[in-house]
Order: C-alpha cells, then sequence, then structure tokens
C-alpha cells in the first residue's frame, strides 16, 4: 500500500513539474533582481541619451525601457522629471540629477527666510511642528513655498548643526527633551519597548 501512495505522489509531480517549471522560469524572468554593477541605481548620460532618441521616434516608454534595460516606471519618472515628452533634453536631465544628488543640502527653512520667521512665530506660541506644518499647508494652500513636513521642523531643531531655529525654541516644545528619540532606528529595525 506504501509503495503505491509514493508511486502516485511521483506521477502527480512529473506532470506538474513541467508546468512549475515553465512557471518559475516565466517569473524569473519577470521578477528577477538586477545586479548592482549591470544596473547603477542612477540613469548614465547614454541612457538619458537614448531616452531622448527614442522619444523623438515616437516610441512607448515600455519600449525604451526594454532597450536600455530599465524599469518603465523608471523612464516615466524621468521623463516627467524633466520637462515631459516633449520637453525632455538628455544634457538638461544629466544636470539636473548631477545638481540634485550633491550633498549636504541647505535647510529648506534655511533657504526660505518668509517661513523661518512663521515658524518660529508659532512655536513661540506653543504649536506644536504638526500643528504648524498643518496649519501652513492649509493658510497657504496655493504657495508651495511655504509648505515644510514637521519632521524637518523637528529635524531644524534638534539638529543644531543646521542651526535655522534657536535654541530657545526648543523650550517652547511641549517635550522637554533636549534630543528627539526616532521611532524607528537607522538599521529599519523597529525597537523594542
Amino acid at each position: 500500500m506504501e509503495g503505491r501512495r509514493v508511486a502516485e505522489r511521483h506521477q502527480s509531480r512529473a506532470r506538474e513539474e513541467p508546468r512549475l517549471g515553465a512557471w518559475r522560469a516565466q517569473k524569473q524572468r519577470r521578477h528577477c533582481a538586477p545586479s548592482e554593477e549591470a544596473f547603477p541605481r542612477t540613469l548614465t548620460i547614454s541612457q538619458r541619451e537614448e531616452i531622448s532618441r527614442g522619444l523623438a521616434t515616437g516610441r512607448t516608454f515600455r519600449a525604451i525601457a526594454i532597450n536600455i534595460r530599465r524599469a518603465p516606471s523608471t523612464i516615466g519618472r524621468e521623463i516627467y522629471r524633466n520637462g515631459g515628452r516633449s520637453g525632455y533634453r538628455a544634457e538638461r536631465a544629466e544636470e539636473r540629477a548631477v545638481e540634485q544628488a550633491q550633498r549636504p543640502k541647505m535647510c529648506i527653512l534655511a533657504r526660505r527666510p518668509n517661513l523661518r520667521r512663521v515658524v518660529a512665530k508659532k512655536l513661540r506660541e506653543n504649536w506644536s511642528p504638526q500643528q504648524i506644518s498643518g496649519w501652513l499647508r492649509r493658510r497657504y494652500a496655493r504657495d508651495d513655498s511655504m509648505h515644510v513636513s514637521h519632521e524637518t521642523l523637528y529635524r531644524s531643531l534638534f539638529i543644531q548643526a543646521r542651526g535655522v531655529l534657536k535654541k530657545e525654541l526648543i523650550s517652547h516644545l511641549r517635550s522637554r527633551r533636549m534630543m528627539r528619540c526616532a521611532k524607528v532606528s537607522t538599521s529599519g529595525k523597529v525597537p523594542t519597548r
């Protein structure tokens, strides 16, 4: 009896294996992770030129992506970030990418004195960074230059290297900590409580 069950299992596996094999091969072709050497994180100037040529000839994002071995979403983001289908230029896109990649970047509050004044005033009135961020979005709905996230406000307060908001404003926060504790560690693991 036992030998018969084993034989039946082997026969059913033999019938399924060709289908599973084809399924696995198809899945691996679609979802295989590219190696770091073959696909650097950023697009190269030659890839950007290929995108530009593809757009000039009227090719789809997917066709361009296949040609330069990148995801279609990457191509779409690159094109829309740099002028759209009609305005995309490889050289300008490369210059913008190099400019955006430069570090360290000046804090948003250091670049926008009007925003800094409004934020400092609200902190003196004992508003929390979350309240300030929400209020700015409602008050200046049409002016993106007056929007800032609460995380940016906390960073500006607690990381004194930026020195944008004065140290005395920390005393207006509800928590009296001198340093902010992140909810998630830099390793990406949630701390145990």
